[in-house]
């Protein structure tokens, strides 16, 4: 067996200085996922009801990533794989049309579950940092083992369909409880307060959504290094005295002036062929 590098010079290797020892995340495991979510209930303010319940047709404008929460948790008889459920939230923008005239804008908030499973090895060690108060503590962290962490990278979902639904002459489920878990935090991005259970009429959504997800620990890296990264750019500064100064090293924004043309947007001549092929 050949013998372990330890931190320190590297002697005879072109380019690295020293192989040094750094504390990061290292991913253990990922997944990426296109889901395509159908028919997401949308829940409004009392104000944004009542203009969902005299609106003849919704158009959905767009869709926004509010918040997600991952948790973890060990797949039983599985070792060193584990649970990530997801709870997403999305902040929906619709035009709701009551006339001829203008639509009116109404905003609303649809939730998403998904649970995945991913390898994030084993850890039995708690891990304890500076981070925390004196004389205090997390209940959570203290609770749990050295668990993987979750990550979820997504963007903002394709809005690709709304639909308005009259329910004075169906049989719905109030869906109360789904308003009573949704946190505070998500609450308080609304004018108002969600309802749920007086309306005559529903919107539902569907999104399309795409995600990463990844099960991390904080490990201890051996990696080669050149050098320290020391800058070399001085830092620029306004001054009271002159702060058109500051100005003229600005460039111009051409590119707001003149758009990209199609040839400039890598991948658009492929994107219009496949549709034609359609």
């Amino acid at each position: 067996m050949s013998e372990r590098l330890k931190p320190g010079p590297i002697l005879g290797s072109p380019g690295f200085k020293e192989a040094v020892c750094i504390q990061t995340d290292k991913v253990y495991d990922s997944c990426k996922e296109k889901d395509c979510l159908e028919d997401l209930r949308v829940f409004f303010t009392r104000s944004g009801q009542a203009i969902i319940d005299q609106a003849i047709n919704v158009k959905c404008r767009k869709a926004e990533i509010i918040w997600v929460f991952p948790d973890v948790e060990p797949v039983p008889f599985n070792r060193g794989f584990f649970t990530v459920s997801i709870k997403f939230f999305f902040r929906i923008t619709l035009d709701a049309f009551t006339n001829v005239g203008r639509p009116t804008q109404v905003e609303g908030l649809a939730t998403f579950d998904k649970t995945v499973v991913l390898f994030g090895s084993d850890g039995n060690a708690k891990i304890f940092q500076s981070k925390f108060k004196e004389d205090k503590f997390d209940p959570q962290l203290w609770m749990k083992t050295n668990m993987p962490k979750a990550k979820v990278e997504v963007v903002d979902p394709i809005c690709l369909a709304a639909k308005l639904v009259d329910i004075t002459d169906r049989l719905f489920e109030t869906n109360d409880i789904e308003l009573a878990g949704i946190p505070d935090s998500v609450c308080n991005c609304f004018d108002g307060d969600l309802v749920a259970g007086a309306e005559r009429k529903r919107v539902f959504v569907t999104l399309g959504l795409f995600s990463i997800i990844k099960l991390e620990r904080n490990v201890q890296l051996l990696i080669p290094a050149f050098d320290f990264c020391v800058p070399e750019k001085e830092c620029i500064a306004a001054t009271e005295d002159n702060p058109c100064e500051l100005f003229e090293r600005i460039e111009f924004p051409v590119d707001e002036f003149f758009p990209p043309q199609k040839f400039e947007f890598e991948g658009a001549e492929e994107a219009f062929r496949d549709r034609k092929r359609c």
